[in-house]
Order: structure tokens, then sequence, then C-alpha cells
């Protein structure tokens, strides 16, 4: 289920039917000090940030909408995953992945992510299933 980011209203949860679910969480005690976001708007789909990730947390995400960019699909960066190495803001051409300190990656994600299926409404988890 793909998720448009324009209601801001609807409280986001972890997609328990994604693929990445079932990878590695991060592994530490503390979280990283800075994270990377995808500003999606100026991502091309190159997918060349992906290959770079050490702990794989950049995940594909078919774009509904191709009229944003010319290609069919955009990237986003799992923040569970992420580790803060930055390889990805070096690996990408278009400069469109920015690292955020911790407590302002999660703010960050929510205004440049237009499209994710990391991420669900509440109220579209399966049954059984809650926050």
């Amino acid at each position: 289920m793909m998720c448009p980011m324009e209601s801001k209203k609807d409280i986001l949860v972890e997609n328990p039917t994604h693929p990445a679910r079932q990878k590695p969480v991060r592994k530490g005690k503390k979280p990283p000090k800075i994270m990377a976001v995808v500003h999606q708007s100026g991502c091309t789909g190159c997918e060349v940030c992906i290959a770079g990730c050490p702990v794989d947390s950049i995940e594909i995400v078919p774009n509904l909408n191709p009229s944003i960019n010319g290609f069919q699909s955009v990237v986003e960066i799992d923040l569970a995953r992420c580790i803060g190495c930055q390889n990805c803001t070096q690996d990408c051409p278009w400069e469109t992945i920015t690292m955020y300190e911790n407590a302002d990656a999660y703010d960050a994600w929510a205004a440049e992510t237009l499209f994710t299926q990391l991420y669900i409404p509440e109220e579209d988890l399966p049954e059984g299933e809650s926050a």
C-alpha cells in the first residue's frame, strides 16, 4: 500500500508487512547522532545510494506520481535501521540526501517524504496488529 504524505495529521506507524521489517534491526544501545533523509522531490530514482549503504536501510518506493520526476520510483531511508554513516549522501549524484541530527531527522523525514511504504497510517494496520 502506498501512502501519499499529504495528510500530516495521520499518525504513521511501521508497516509490519513491509519486507524491510524482516531485515536485522540496528545494533547498539544508542541511536546514531545523525541520520539520513531523502528529499524525494529531488530524487530521480537512480538507486546509486543503495549500493553504498552498509546496513541495507534504503528502500525503493514505486512512485505513484510520475509528474514529480521522470522516473517510476524514488527511495526512502528506514530511520529505524540508518546508522548515520553518510555513505548515501556522498554517493547521491543529485545531492538529495541530507544528514540531520537525530532529534530533527523525524521532522525532516515527515517534511521531505512524499511517498512511503515503510510507514502507514495507524488505522491501516492489519487486524490484530497494534502500534
